[in-house]
Parts: structure tokens; C-alpha cells; sequence
């Protein structure tokens, strides 16, 4: 593809996702969190009255899937949005705090939604969201509502929210930008 063409095409696919938004934004005024206790909302953008988005994502009113239910064996979604950043050198850096730390180099169990990398039913390398996917251009949330998974062996494609577990990493500067990954990761029912 003419180098020019794909970029009119990633242009147009940013502009199309950013109008379906803002039409999911007009029809849903209340946004709820997957966050225990819930974030705050953030202020929304200066000229638009849209509800902004925040730390573990905006999961819609509207969401035909429900927002992740509680369980005592997985890493909460809180403890992993709390990040701080940093700016240095023209890029933006987590800050991660004790709790985070704690998780580092350990086995641990994270729950969310897929977001596969590849094609396929069966996912060896994924990205696990707090929150589900509503628009196939768009990211739910920022790096630190998502966790990279590269598992044993693979692990089929649901849009139900799944469980995995694995060496979870904190990583400090990321090429992806990423903050978390777990490795060697099994599926968990």
C-alpha cells in the first residue's frame, strides 16, 4: 500500500472512531467504573460537555457486557491504576508505587477483557483490559488499565471476561509503553 494512502486511512479510521465516540458519548450520560469504589470522572474536554476518560478506562452504561464482578483471587484493577507518571526526556514514565513494586517478579492473577494481538481463536500474546472493547479502533484506556499476556499455551478468544496466571513484570520503560506483562501465563476458570 502507497505510503500516503495508508496514512489517509489511519487518519480516517482515528477521525471515524472519534465521531463513533462522540455519538456513544451523546446517548450515554452515565459512565460507570470497573474500579472498586470507582474513580472519579475527569473534567470533561474544554467545548465539549462528553464525559472525559479516566485511570482503568470508561466502561458505558450502555455495555452489553457487565463491568468485571469482585473476586479476592485476582490482583484488583485499583492497585494497578494507581500509577503515577512522570514526564522525562519528551516521554511520559510510570512512577509505581509500593503496592505495584510488591507485585514485581511474582506469580499473580489478573482478570479482565481480551484484546487480541493476532488473528485466531486461540490467543498465545494478548492484552488483558479492565474494561471491554467498544470500538475496534480505539483503546479502552490508557497503559495502565491494560496488562500484556503471553501464555503457556493458547488460550481461546472470549468476549466473556477471562482470568490468567502468570510472572507478572512491572516494567519501568516499556518500547511499547506498557506498565505491566505477565509471562508463562495459564488460563484460570
Amino acid at each position: 500500500m502507497h505510503p500516503i494512502l495508508r496514512h489517509c486511512l489511519s487518519h480516517a479510521a482515528v477521525l471515524a472512531c472519534g465521531l463513533f465516540t462522540i455519538a456513544a458519548g451523546l446517548q450515554a450520560q452515565t459512565l460507570s467504573s470497573p474500579v472498586a469504589g470507582g474513580a472519579k470522572p475527569a473534567a470533561p474536554a474544554p467545548g465539549f460537555d462528553l464525559p472525559a476518560g479516566q485511570g482503568a478506562g470508561v466502561h458505558g452504561a450502555n455495555s452489553p457486557f457487565p463491568p468485571l464482578a469482585a473476586r479476592g483471587d485476582v490482583v484488583p484493577w485499583s492497585v494497578l491504576t494507581a500509577v503515577k507518571t512522570k514526564n522525562e526526556k519528551n516521554r511520559i514514565l510510570p512512577v509505581f508505587n509500593l503496592d505495584q513494586m510488591a507485585l514485581n517478579q511474582k506469580t499473580q492473577r489478573i482478570q479482565g477483557f481480551m484484546m487480541p494481538l493476532d488473528p485466531g481463536e486461540k490467543q498465545k500474546h494478548f492484552l488483558l483490559s479492565s474494561v471491554p472493547l467498544t470500538c475496534a479502533f480505539c483503546l479502552p484506556g490508557g497503559p495502565e488499565s491494560m496488562v500484556e499476556v503471553k501464555t503457556k499455551t493458547p488460550v481461546k478468544y472470549s468476549m466473556e471476561p477471562v482470568v490468567v496466571e502468570g510472572r507478572f513484570l512491572v516494567l519501568n520503560d516499556d518500547s511499547y509503553g506498557l506498565y505491566y506483562r505477565i509471562t508463562d501465563a495459564t488460563s484460570v476458570k
